[in-house]
């Protein structure tokens, strides 16, 4: 039962976490909402920075799995956006936009494990499905494929700096998208173009279905 108390722990918190932010969940609010003593929580771990630092983990894994995923579920390189695109809109809205600068100031190894998982996992997935469209000729020959996955990276983490995200009144999910949607028709080309409205439509159909 051990294992299954500690993965309780770690699943309920970490809904907590994403819809409430870190800095507003304390443990006694989890073992609270858990319905079991702070003193169970601490037998599982030893403090919040190992708690918050498991979640974390988890989150990158299931995000490479995910990526994984759209790599090989996926037709060509703008489909696999296109999917990336979907997963996001399943998981933006379940996160609290404070959840980066929190993890930043109050738990900066954890935020040092995020980074680099940003910096080098995400940049070289993008980065590889630039190479990717350009071989199959949906995206352009002539970008700088070094500097736009860099940018990509960076667009997403953007837009949860707060002085940014307080200027617009759409949500986080509707200014991803919106930054997404333009980088992806400004790479491509005339048959990425065709392809890239083709996948658009398709997605509109399939959210008006649901």
């Amino acid at each position: 039962m051990i294992p299954d108390t500690r993965q309780r722990i770690k699943t309920e918190a970490s809904l907590l976490i994403l819809k409430y932010g870190l800095r507003s969940m304390s443990m006694d609010d989890i073992a609270t909402h858990l319905g079991m003593s702070k003193k169970t929580i601490y037998q599982h771990f030893k403090d919040k920075e190992e708690l918050v630092g498991d979640i974390i983990n988890d989150m990158l894994k299931a995000n490479e799995s995910d990526c994984s995923c759209n790599i090989s579920d996926s037709e060509n390189a703008i489909h696999e956006i296109i999917l990336a695109m979907d997963m996001l809109q399943g998981l933006i809205p379940t996160i609290n936009p404070s959840l980066l600068n929190d993890l930043q100031k109050y738990h900066p190894k954890v935020y040092i494990k995020f980074k680099k998982h940003k910096d080098q996992y995400l940049y070289n997935v993008f980065h590889t499905n630039l190479l990717r469209g350009i071989k199959e000729k949906l995206f352009r020959s002539d970008i700088n494929t070094a500097v736009l996955a860099k940018f990509r990276v960076e667009s997403i983490m953007l837009l949860f700096n707060p002085e940014f995200r307080t200027t617009f009144n759409e949500s986080l999910l509707e200014l991803q998208l919106e930054i997404l949607k333009n980088f992806l028709f400004g790479l491509v080309t005339p048959k990425g173009y065709e392809l890239l409205v083709h996948y658009l439509a398709e997605q509109k159909k399939q959210k008006k279905k649901k």
